[in-house]
């Protein structure tokens, strides 16, 4: 049996990252890094919108905020440092209503709070300085928040891992973890290719002083095998994207956002600069029928009993059902979705949306229904779970490691 002092599962941006914060606090640390998929960054952190978020949404003294606001300045540092692109674009959260001016002005409150900086409330003629085909009463102009390929993040973070002397391994899925007095034993399935006509898989185990689960869509499972998943389940949420066709693509010069409504729990369609180029419009957000079901019709059977046995789904959707068919109307009626992005861009013709990428949000649930909001770092015998890591997880996986690490040294003394 292979032993490690640490073993990481999962490959994405915030599992690489702690790999790389542990291995700069301890150089020659026995690492390992488990990925169950061909490649690294296949989820969550491969297919969200590369925004670099500055914090602020999210509540003053949070760990969301205080991750997200240091996290931003980290990742900028680390992307001049590694010679990554990125572009601060800005955003603009626009109210298009009487009703939605409070909650942007508590919003602009919210984000001064948390230490966001260049913050500004402007009128229409500004917004239209920013960005020339939008329209609104007022808007918060976050001149800071910007764009990055996040896939080439994570690329450089292995990289740096493996430099560093940790082993990464890919194709390996686990499926149990067994906490015992002085390690914990970890059983693998991997998926084996000699040459590329033939396929097979083989189950495997392994030992570390100690484990950090960095598993996104199934944080939960992770957690159910050790006992610590404290009541909580993924719910996985769909988000379809369109494109804009390339021909209005000057329409947005950066980021342009509604007003969150706090009486939903998703933020609603808005339009984003890509690092290419392009222009995703959307995301809507309706059940996914898979854990990884980035399609409509992607089902697998038993994850989707998985969601629809969870009391907690139930109460949730007694509280949101409105909302969530509209989604689902938008989802399948492109016209209906058209109607939303025009309140912003007037100048958006059904024509000009073509079809785009989609991701899956890894939405954690309690019991009651209640979505979770802000991370979540759990502690079992020799384990620690990161059982909660939606948005903004990608901007703020440089700190967010910093304080997983934090408290894997307090429990593990490693």
């Amino acid at each position: 049996m292979q032993r490690y002092d640490l073993i990481i599962v999962g490959a994405g941006l915030v599992g690489l990252a702690t790999a790389r914060e542990y291995l700069r606090r301890r150089p020659g640390l026995r690492l390992l890094v488990l990925e169950k998929e061909p490649g690294i960054a296949a989820h969550q952190s491969g297919h969200n919108s590369g925004v670099l978020h500055t914090g602020i949404y999210y509540a003053p003294g949070s760990l969301k905020a205080r991750a997200c606001v240091a996290g931003q300045r980290a990742m900028l540092a680390y992307c001049r440092e590694h010679g990554i692109p990125f572009q601060l674009c800005g955003k603009v959260i626009v109210a298009l209503t009487e009703e939605e001016l409070p909650r942007l002005q508590a919003l602009y409150e919210r984000g001064k709070a948390n230490g966001v900086q260049g913050l500004e409330l402007i009128g229409p003629e500004r917004l239209r300085e920013i960005e020339p085909a939008a329209v609104g009463l007022r808007a918060i102009y976050s001149p800071n928040t910007g764009i990055v390929d996040y896939t080439k993040v994570a690329a450089s973070l292995a990289a740096e891992i493996q430099q560093a002397g940790a082993d990464l391994r890919l194709s390996s899925q686990v499926v149990g973890l067994q906490p015992r007095a002085d390690e914990v034993v970890v059983q693998i399935r991997c998926q084996t290719r000699t040459v590329p006509s033939q396929a097979g898989s083989c189950q495997e185990e392994l030992a570390a002083r100690a484990v950090i689960t960095c598993a996104g869509l199934y944080s939960d499972r992770l957690a159910r095998l050790t006992g610590d998943d404290g009541g909580l389940r993924i719910v996985p949420f769909r988000g379809d994207y369109y494109l804009l066709r390339p021909e209005k693509r000057h329409l947005v010069r950066g980021l342009i956002y509604p007003v969150p409504d706090p009486r939903f729990p998703f933020l609603g369609v808005h339009l984003t600069l890509r690092p290419n180029g392009e222009v995703w419009v959307g995301p809507n957000a309706v059940l996914a029928f898979a854990r990884e079901g980035y399609g409509r019709w992607q089902i697998r059977p038993g994850e989707l009993w998985e969601t629809l046995s969870y009391a907690g789904f139930w109460h949730l959707a007694r509280r949101y059902w409105r909302m969530g068919l509209a989604e689902i109307y938008r989802d399948y009626v492109k016209r209906a979705y058209v109607r939303q992005v025009q309140r912003y861009l007037p100048a958006v013709q059904e024509e000009d949306l073509l079809p785009g990428p989609s991701g899956v949000r890894a939405q954690a649930l309690a019991p009651d229904g209640s979505l979770v909001d802000d991370f979540i770092i759990r502690r079992g015998q020799r384990v620690l779970h990161v059982q909660n890591a939606p948005s903004p997880a990608a901007t703020s996986s440089l700190v967010l490691a910093q304080m997983i690490v934090d408290e894997a040294q307090a429990q593990f003394a490693l």
